[in-house]
């Protein structure tokens, strides 16, 4: 047997998040039952992390062990006609036994999108603010989020983690086009919710409820209550992760 790097995207409008649960479709179902129809025995496989009912990925990752005699070629064809529209996968990568799909992850960076205008061919996957918003305010708070803090304050209550501390290494929103905006930022881990609840907590800078100096507070509060609102998932993208270079593998 081999490891494999699957690399994938998905539109997760139709999925109730990429962890496989009861009585509800996910990502990480309909690829495990492709494969298991392909191989002809369970292939369990390991995503490099969670996303929620409707939130999207741009660049994800999942691994599994697979017998090293299968084409990959031959396998990334035959998966892509047996997936849905709504998934596909860009490239499966040999990589070292010991390989983990979430443990090696270094940094992981996720966008958010706005409209600022009515616009019906994003409707599914961008999130309209109808509110006038300044941008410059929003990434002037958006500069507080910088370097290892607890982020409590943007996390949802009573999940099992060990510490709320996250290294974010940027954080800026940046014009797509004249009525379309994108919130891109990049930690080496998300707290769940997190994102949502900063984007919802810096559209309220954006329209003057409250200061840029106030997002400060809130993080030093480590309260969820102080924050703002979590914004809906369909605006949100896991973007990219990153890999150290040796955990792949040239040869097999």
């Amino acid at each position: 047997m081999t490891r494999y790097f699957f690399q994938i995207a998905y539109k997760g409008t139709h999925y109730f998040g990429w962890q496989r649960q009861p009585k509800q479709i996910s990502v990480q179902e309909v690829l495990e039952n492709e494969l298991e129809r392909l191989f002809r025995v369970p292939i369990p496989i390991v995503g490099c992390g969670r996303t929620d009912a409707g939130v999207h990925a741009a660049d994800y990752y999942f691994h599994c062990d697979l017998p090293s005699s299968f084409p990959l070629d031959k396998l990334l064809f035959k998966l892509n006609r047996m997936l849905s529209e709504d998934v596909v996968v860009y490239a499966i990568h040999p990589v070292k036994p010991e390989a983990h799909a979430r443990f090696d992850a270094l940094e992981r960076t996720y966008h958010y999108k706005i409209h600022t205008f009515k616009h019906p061919f994003v409707k599914e996957l961008s999130t309209y603010i109808p509110q006038k918003i300044d941008i410059g305010q929003m990434n002037h708070a958006a500069q507080l989020l910088l370097g290892k803090q607890d982020f409590t304050s943007f996390s949802k209550l009573h999940t099992d983690v060990k510490t709320n501390d996250c290294t974010v290494s940027k954080a800026q929103w940046i014009q797509v086009d004249q009525n379309q905006w994108q919130f891109e930022i990049t930690a080496n881990r998300f707290l769940r919710n997190m994102v949502r609840a900063i984007v919802g907590t810096l559209l309220d800078v954006g329209t003057h409820k409250i200061e840029p100096a106030d997002l400060a507070r809130i993080i030093a509060e480590k309260d969820r209550g102080k924050a703002g609102k979590s914004v809906p998932a369909k605006g949100l993208y896991l973007a990219k992760i990153t890999y150290p270079f040796s955990t792949f593998v040239t040869e097999i």
